[in-house]
C-alpha cells in the first residue's frame, strides 16, 4: 500500500471538457494524467483519452453567474464528481458518457460555492488571451479498494479527507461533434486541473 499523502502535497493532474447542455446543465468529464500513490503507468499506450485507465465525471449541475466590469463569474453550486478504472480504456470527448464506464473506485463531494472567473485580454483594442480559473475543495465521501497492475490500492488511504483543485480553462470552445452521442451539448470547453490533499483528520 503507497503512503499516505501529507496535507498540500500534489494529488493529481486531470484534464478534460466542460459540457453545456441544450437545457443549461452542466458537467465535467475526463482523466488523470498522474494520480499520486499510483505506482505503474496510467495509460495504455501513448496519453490521451482513449488510453487512460483513470477517468473522472461529474454529475450534472447548474450554474449561476454574476458580472464585474471584464470579469465573467461562474458561480457553480455544491456537487459530487467519481472516479473511476477502466481497466479497457474507451474514453471519447466526443461521448462524454464514456469517462463513466468501469470500476468507480471513488466519490468526492464539492464542499461549497465554486467561482470560476473567466478573463478576456486586450492590447490596443485587439482581443487576446481568453482564459478561466477556478479553485474548489471537494471531500472524499466515498472510496473503494481496488487492484491494478499487481497492486492493492484505496484512495482513502492516499488522499485522506480529500483535494483541493485548481483549474484552467480555455475560453475557446471546442467544435461540437456533428453528430454526438445524447444527450446533446451546445458549448464544450477544455481544461486543466491540479489538486492537493487535505490535511487528515
Amino acid at each position: 500500500m503507497p503512503l499516505p499523502l501529507s496535507p498540500a502535497e500534489l494529488a493529481w493532474y486531470v484534464t478534460g471538457r466542460f459540457y453545456r447542455r441544450a437545457d443549461g446543465l452542466l458537467a465535467d468529464y475526463g482523466y488523470f494524467l498522474h494520480l499520486s500513490g499510483i505506482d505503474a503507468p496510467l495509460f495504455a499506450g501513448e496519453v490521451a483519452e482513449g488510453n487512460a485507465y483513470f477517468t473522472f465525471a461529474a454529475q450534472p449541475f447548474r450554474s449561476g453567474s454574476a458580472v464585474n466590469g471584464a470579469l465573467q463569474l461562474g458561480l457553480d453550486r455544491v456537487g459530487e464528481f467519481s472516479v473511476y478504472l477502466q481497466r479497457e480504456p474507451a474514453g471519447d470527448f466526443d461521448d462524454p458518457a464514456s469517462f463513466a464506464r468501469g470500476e468507480r473506485i471513488a466519490v468526492f463531494r464539492r464542499t461549497g460555492l465554486v467561482v470560476g472567473t473567466t478573463v478576456e485580454a486586450s492590447l490596443g483594442g485587439a482581443p487576446g488571451a481568453v482564459f478561466a480559473d477556478n479553485v474548489f475543495s471537494a471531500r472524499l465521501i466515498e472510496s473503494r479498494p481496488f487492484r491494478f497492475d499487481g497492486h492493492s490500492y484505496d484512495l482513502a488511504e492516499i488522499l485522506g479527507r480529500g483535494v483541493t483543485q485548481f483549474g484552467t480553462a480555455a475560453n475557446v470552445p471546442v467544435p461540437v461533434p456533428i453528430t454526438p452521442a445524447p444527450p446533446h451539448y451546445d458549448l464544450i470547453l477544455p481544461f486543466t486541473g491540479s489538486a492537493i490533499a487535505l490535511a487528515r483528520t
